[in-house]
């Protein structure tokens, strides 16, 4: 096991949510592996941390990696993230996501988290786990 797939798994996730149609038409092409400097949009998608185990067997190298993808809104309530939410989850469950290093053997939905932060707490956020098992690596 090594690290050696993670960069393959954060590309093809990026690629698959900037390819669905849903989520694009919700929040454009504000999906960030690093939210940008300057004016932050009201309403984005952001990848985030990432835990890799090794999961390697008899059979070969592998690994787990649990990712959590963020979606922030200035919204006053927490419909509109919501909605984001459910569209990232269309775009990944059950996606046949093409690596460039290592073989993706399947991508689970884990939990969500929805909270609110910010000064007077006007800022929503959904943190959604996901569970990606490698092949390969």
């Amino acid at each position: 096991m090594s690290y050696a797939g993670s960069s393959a798994l954060q590309q093809a996730v990026f690629e698959e949510l900037m390819a669905h149609a849903a989520l694009n038409a919700l929040v454009g092409s504000h999906v960030y592996d690093a939210v940008p400097s300057g004016t932050i949009p009201d309403l984005y998608v952001s990848l985030g941390p990432e835990d890799v185990l090794d999961r390697s067997d008899q059979n070969g190298h592998g690994a787990r990696h649990d990712f959590v993808i963020s979606v922030v809104s200035q919204a006053s309530g927490f419909q509109e993230a919501k909605d984001v939410a459910a569209a990232v989850c269309d775009a990944l469950i059950g996606a046949e996501l093409s690596l460039s290093r290592g073989t993706l053997v399947g991508l689970w939905f884990l939990k969500a988290k929805a909270g609110r932060s910010g000064t007077n707490d006007n800022i929503r956020r959904i943190d959604l786990r996901f569970r990606a098992r490698i092949d390969g690596v």
